[in-house]
């Protein structure tokens, strides 16, 4: 009862001057299709497919993207490694530098020192030196005056 009421009302539009010859035709059409259609008892079960598996697309893009995660994860250990042995490298330029500068500093002291020890003794040597002198050159000026008190 209800498709025919619905089927008349849209019978009722076509008669309306309004409506535009060609959605007129469409609906001549819509009508024409609705009426050969089988109802109640005469409508048939479709014919039974066997199941269509529909996720190919969905599989293959899951593992396009399995594959792209693990060449991307592949990638960034080996960055990773590179960053770690560069990392590596550096530590162990660093330690090297500070142990040649530890040596070098320690040689640079004992030669500062040995530098300062032999201007000390070579200041003492100095002045044992002009103590002498001058020790001499008074022995010298008193046996010279010796000599000549001598000699007259």
């Amino acid at each position: 009862d209800r498709p025919q009421a619905s089927f008349a009302q849209v019978s009722a539009l076509k008669s309306m001057s309004l409506i535009p010859q060609e959605a007129k035709r469409v609906l001549d059409t819509f009508l024409a299709q609705v009426s050969q259609e089988p109802t109640g008892l005469d409508i048939s079960a479709p014919e039974a497919y066997g199941y269509e598996f529909q996720s190919h697309g969905v599989i293959e893009m899951l593992e396009k993207l399995l594959d792209k995660f693990v060449d991307e994860r592949a990638a960034l250990e080996k960055e990773e490694m590179n960053s770690k042995h560069a990392h590596e490298m550096l530590v162990q330029d660093l330690s090297a530098q500070v142990e040649q500068a530890t040596q070098d500093r320690e040689e640079k002291s004992e030669s500062k020192a040995k530098h300062l020890q032999a201007k000390a003794d070579a200041e003492g040597d100095l002045q044992d030196t002009m103590t002498t002198k001058e020790a001499d050159e008074k022995y010298l000026a008193d046996l010279t005056a010796t000599c000549e008190q001598k000699a007259t």
